[in-house]
């Protein structure tokens, strides 16, 4: 299912509730504003001006308000950029916001300094209303001084479990054959498996699982696979690119992956002593140089990502 979320202001969120009018739901889902449908979409509207277009007709749907919103609205997933991951059956319902959901996300995949963090979160109909309030969303929107702010508060309100791949580990894997995609998999089902494991015990439901999707769900399986790992669980599922901006409990994964990572990264320059810039890009070459003069490629290798190429240019 092709879906498109913008962000808009308050009278644009009224103009395009009246547009709507003759096909408005009577029970809009939970957190909802309003809800909408027509014979190609479904259209969710949120107090904080987050629309959420669903359907074969999204893209033409969410198209029509991108001018009219004005500097204030940010389309968040262009249908110019839609990529074949996002064709497969895996896809999240229409009734995707009105459901209480597991939601795994990552984050230091793409730094060559620091771990790979995983969370996996759950947040009752309660704590959804919660979470929204403080305007939860994709850490890769909100700065660093705000997650400090919010994931500790996050993590006393929501059922999560956190994994960190250390650098050390996370070479060792990749020397054995082991690629960033398979060890995403692998830390995603296992986060997943710990919060079903506590909700379980605490008595927690949820209709089903969201993955912030970075591979097709069949190799995501044959990853797990490759590990003796199979989903096993009768509850659904799902996976979806930008997942964090299609529902909260993903978001607050992304958040709490984000705020794991400053927290290690902190903890690896005071350890090595010298500034670890995040990313991948000509500042971190220039750190990489310095670290392996100053400290030597034992220490290098403790803090990196080693097989990127960050690695072979610190050594010219």
């Amino acid at each position: 299912m092709s879906y498109e979320v913008i962000q808009v202001n308050k009278g644009t969120l009224e103009k395009i509730k009246y547009h709507y009018i003759s096909s408005l739901k009577e029970n809009p889902p939970q957190g909802a504003v309003f809800s909408a449908k027509t014979s190609g979409c479904t259209i969710t509207a949120y107090k904080s001006g987050k629309i959420l277009f669903q359907g074969k007709d999204a893209a033409a749907e969410a198209g029509k308000w991108q001018k009219d919103a004005g500097p204030s609205a940010k389309k968040t997933a262009k249908p110019s950029s839609r990529k074949p991951v996002d064709n497969h059956s895996y896809q999240p319902p229409a009734n995707l916001p009105s459901l209480v959901l597991l939601g795994s996300d990552e984050t230091g995949t793409g730094d060559y300094f620091g771990p790979m963090t995983v969370v996996c979160t759950h947040l009752s109909k309660e704590q959804l209303k919660t979470v929204e309030s403080w305007g939860i969303r994709d850490s890769k929107m909100i700065n660093d001084t705000t997650i400090r702010e919010i994931a500790p508060k996050l993590s006393k309100e929501c059922t999560y479990s956190l994994l960190v791949l250390h650098n050390e580990k996370y070479n060792d894997l990749q020397k054995k054959g082991m690629n960033q995609g398979q060890m995403k998999a692998l830390l995603h089902h296992q986060a997943i498996t710990n919060v079903m494991k506590k909700c379980a015990a605490e008595g927690l439901d949820y209709d089903g699982v969201l993955i912030d999707q970075f591979v097709q769900p069949a190799r995501y399986f044959d990853y797990l696979k490759s590990r003796n790992q199979t989903w096993s669980s009768e509850k659904p599922l799902y996976f979806a690119t930008k997942a964090e901006n299609l529902h909260p409990a993903v978001a607050a994964a992304s958040v709490l992956a984000r705020y794991s990572f400053l927290k290690q990264m902190a903890e690896l320059e005071k350890k090595i002593g010298l500034p670890l810039p995040k990313g991948a890009g000509p500042a971190v070459d220039a750190a990489a140089r310095r670290i392996l003069k100053e400290k030597g490629k034992d220490t290098l290798y403790s803090c990196t990502k080693w097989h990127f190429a960050n690695t072979g240019k610190a050594f010219r």
